[in-house]
């Protein structure tokens, strides 16, 4: 489906619905943490048959809700991926699907060239192509041991439920 067909399927709609979504195998809610934090891992918009996927800042968070790979950029990078990896395929989307990625790094002169290398090798394990729109920001994360934090944005058409 190209482009066109994406926007005039999202014009038609005559309904729009909302929830959230989790993987509870990859990370736990915000919600659950030691100190809460008043956040959706993400919020899945269906406008008619086109499902849009929000993915919170994502970052290197087990299912417990602890940080793993403290001090390991290239590490905290792939369990970031694999977060939002789980998040999109718990609603039967792939990275194929997304279109645009925020990627925050605390230190972005320092770990730039270890977060494109990273990046370059996942989008190409996933095949991607296009790739996602996206932007680097250098920021200061919720965690001082987190040293990236990546949202995402998916749109795809869902398999029909009986599929």
């Amino acid at each position: 489906m190209n482009a066109t067909e994406l926007l005039d399927r999202i014009a038609a709609a005559t309904e729009v619905r909302k929830r959230a979504v989790t993987d509870l195998s990859v990370l736990n809610e915000a919600f659950h943490y030691p100190k809460p934090s008043s956040f959706s891992r993400g919020l899945r918009i269906d406008l008619g048959n086109v499902a849009i996927l929000l993915i919170s800042g994502t970052a290197s968070i087990d299912e417990n809700g602890q940080t793993v790979h403290v001090g390991d950029f290239r590490a905290q990078l792939r369990r970031t991926y694999r977060n939002i990896t789980g998040l999109l395929e718990s609603e039967g989307a792939t990275w194929r699907d997304v279109v645009r990625t925020t990627c925050y790094l605390r230190d972005i002169g320092r770990d730039y060239e270890a977060f494109n290398e990273g990046r370059t090798d996942f989008f190409r394990e996933q095949g991607l192509d296009p790739l996602p729109a996206s932007t680097g920001i250098q920021a200061i994360l919720c965690r001082p041991d987190l040293l990236v934090e990546i949202e995402a944005i998916a749109i795809f058409v869902p398999p029909p439920k009986n599929a």
